[in-house]
């Protein structure tokens, strides 16, 4: 098998390979939403409000692309992914912008460790620091500047915060409208109540500050719920075979035919 941009060791890989991880997309998208610019791209050049799943699905081939596909493999997918943002732009936003790229990028590096530390295992701080370096790799590939990247993880998360807390990151009434399509997407013969777990999921994954400006139900019921699957799903997970846990399957790697 040729090389990939990741080492099958790498804490990348074991770390995107776990499948539960799925559970943290909807985070990582309200997340984006809450930056108006991004929810604005996503609004104005996508079919979001008709298939909001779409987004994620790409996501997370583009994902596995880059940190399982053989090396010609993962730059292919970043260049088809760069080609499309190259199109991407409005009155006060372009998706080339390298804030715009930075703050994506680093809702999915944050939703990656805080899912799998919730539902699989904890990491070593070494290990944090280890996934968020490696990080930077598939960043460039899609347009962010190394210079751009926070140097350690805690600047990371220092820059996570911030972005929280400042104005630069604010839900607005368009960031909610688009919310209620990734918490109840409109997936033909599924009835909305289906999607509540991973409602409860999704709300009890984001920072506090982002579920309340979202007006996300948090009470106790909610609340008991999450405790609930914080305490039985790394469970299931440990007792769950490789060929039903993981993917790509250690060993192998990932075409871009069979992603895009």
């Amino acid at each position: 098998m040729a090389d990939g941009l990741y080492s099958e060791s790498s804490i990348t890989r074991r770390v995107n390979r776990e499948n539960i991880l799925l559970l943290g997309g909807g985070r990582a998208l309200l997340m984006q939403l809450a930056h108006p610019k991004v929810a604005a791209g996503v609004d104005e050049h996508s079919d979001f409000r008709a298939n909001p799943i779409r987004r994620l699905r790409r996501t997370v081939l583009m994902t596995m692309a880059i940190v399982f596909g053989e090396r010609e493999t993962a730059l292919a997918a970043a260049r088809a992914v760069n080609q499309v943002h190259g199109h991407v732009r409005g009155e006060d936003y372009r998706a080339l912008d390298p804030d715009l790229l930075l703050w994506v990028h680093a809702t999915l590096v944050d939703s990656a460790l805080v899912t799998y530390e919730t539902f699989v295992q904890r990491l070593t701080a070494s290990e944090r620091d280890d996934f968020y370096q490696e990080s930077k790799l598939a960043g460039e590939l899609l347009g962010i500047p190394r210079a751009r990247f926070p140097a350690r993880l805690g600047d990371f998360n220092q820059y996570m915060e911030r972005m929280v807390e400042d104005a630069e990151v604010r839900v607005t009434l368009r960031a909610q409208e688009l919310a209620r399509l990734v918490l109840r997407p409109p997936l033909r013969l599924v009835p909305g109540p289906v999607m509540v777990p991973f409602e409860v999921v999704t709300t009890g994954l984001l920072p506090p500050a982002l579920r309340e400006a979202y007006g996300l139900p948090w009470g106790r019921r909610q609340q008991r719920a999450f405790k609930l699957a914080v305490a039985a799903v790394p469970r299931i997970v440990a007792l769950t075979p490789p060929v039903l846990r993981v993917w790509p399957l250690p060993g192998r790697s990932v075409t871009l035919e069979a992603t895009f």
